[in-house]
C-alpha cells in the first residue's frame, strides 16, 4: 500500500507549510492526483485519517481532484489528453498508453504527480492563512 507512504509525505508537507503559522485547526488540504500514479483514492482518505489522528490536523478533510493523463507524440506531434488502446484489457499492471490521433507511442507529460494545490485552515485569531500549493 503505496498510498500510505504517499500520504506521509503528504501530512509531512502540511505540517511544514503550518508551522509557521498561529494555526488552531486544519479545515481541509486540496489534493490533485494525477490519474497515473496508481493511488487508490479511498485508500488515501483512510491513509489520512489514520496520519491526522491527533494535532491540528485532526478532522481535516482530504479533498482529492484527479488530474487527466498528458501525453505528447513525437510521430504527429499531438499534445493532449492520453487513451488507452481497447485492446489493452484491464489485465496490465501499466496500461500502454497511444496517441489519440495516429496510435502511436507517447512521451507522458503529465498525471503522475502529486500536489498540494492548497490548505484552509482556522487561526487563533479567526482570520484565514493565505493559500499554499506545493509540489511532490
Amino acid at each position: 500500500m503505496h498510498e500510505l507512504s504517499v500520504m506521509t509525505q503528504v501530512v509531512e508537507s502540511v505540517h511544514k507549510s503550518l508551522a509557521d503559522q498561529p494555526v488552531v485547526r486544519l479545515d481541509s488540504v486540496r489534493l490533485e492526483i494525477g490519474e497515473l500514479t496508481m493511488l487508490g483514492k479511498e485508500q488515501l482518505k483512510f491513509a489520512w485519517g489514520i496520519l491526522t489522528e491527533d494535532g491540528p490536523l485532526k478532522g481535516s478533510r482530504l479533498i482529492i481532484v484527479r488530474k487527466p493523463a498528458l501525453v505528447e507524440c513525437p510521430k504527429c506531434g499531438f499534445r493532449g489528453a492520453a487513451r488507452k488502446p481497447a485492446d489493452t484489457g484491464s489485465h496490465l499492471a501499466v496500461p500502454r498508453i497511444a496517441c489519440p490521433e495516429c496510435g502511436g507511442e507517447v512521451r507522458i507529460v503529465g498525471g503522475r504527480e502529486v500536489i498540494i494545490r492548497s490548505l484552509r485552515a482556522v487561526m487563533d485569531d479567526g482570520r484565514k492563512p493565505k493559500k499554499r500549493g506545493h509540489r511532490r
